[in-house]
């Protein structure tokens, strides 16, 4: 999944903010979406939402609308906002899974040569919007931390599987090339999940992906020399 744009304004009213978010599940504001699963859209709904304008200033009401889909709709899926908020969570993992299972560097031969592609991957998606490619879990999280446990656990379920995604092409690479001793593969996902998250607050300082862009080709610069700059040119 243009540079330099203009912050946009704050809406005046909670109906006029669900107006800014883009209709992900189709239909129009207070219409019922036309067919396939509400509760499908109302995840999406939640995290174009989210991304957009954050976990505490969202509301139900902006998230029916941005689904195309009716209140009635939304609590025969979800007793409140906090269990959608879980679910979505549950939901953003699965949305990153072509990532590592579909991408065209998971077929490549040498491991490092694949992590290497997966950060080139995401430097590829930091262009746009900032909720186009800011992520959804971190995001949510940075507000609910200390005030939501239940959140928490499901950010930190999310997160905590992406790095387990990629610990595996890290482990090969290091048994390859090798790596110094307190290197492991789960810290150096870490790493990496930490720095992206760290861009993508960089990009919203700015409202310009450039510094996001930036921080992940330093991320890459320092794969590339921990591993001795092994992998394809």
């Amino acid at each position: 999944m243009t540079t330099n744009q203009t912050p946009p304004t704050s809406p005046a009213t909670p109906a006029a903010a669900a107006r800014t978010v883009p209709l992900v599940g189709g239909g129009t504001p207070g219409q019922r979406a036309p067919r396939g699963s509400a509760r499908a859209k109302l995840i999406a709904a939640a995290h174009a939402t989210v991304r957009k304008q954050g976990y505490s200033a969202t509301t139900v009401d902006q998230i029916c609308a941005a689904a195309g889909v009716t209140k009635g709709a939304f609590f025969h899926h979800f007793a409140s906002k906090e269990e959608l908020a879980i679910a979505a969570a549950e939901g953003w993992t699965e949305r990153a899974r072509p990532m590592f299972e579909l991408a065209p560097h998971v077929r490549l031969e040498d491991p490092l040569d694949r992590l290497l592609g997966h950060i080139d991957f995401r430097l590829s998606m930091l262009d746009g919007p900032t909720e186009d490619y800011t992520c959804f879990v971190g995001t949510m999280v940075q507000e609910a931390y200390s005030t939501n446990d239940r959140i928490r656990e499901a950010c930190e379920a999310s997160i905590n599987a992406y790095c387990q995604a990629l610990a595996p092409d890290i482990q090969a690479a290091m048994d390859m090339y090798g790596v110094p001793e307190d290197v492991t593969a789960i810290g150096l996902a870490q790493h990496v999940q930490s720095v992206l998250q760290g861009a993508f607050v960089l990009a919203k300082t700015t409202n310009d992906p450039a510094i996001a862009r930036g921080t992940v080709t330093h991320l890459k610069r320092y794969v590339r020399m921990l591993f001795g700059s092994g992998g394809a040119p």
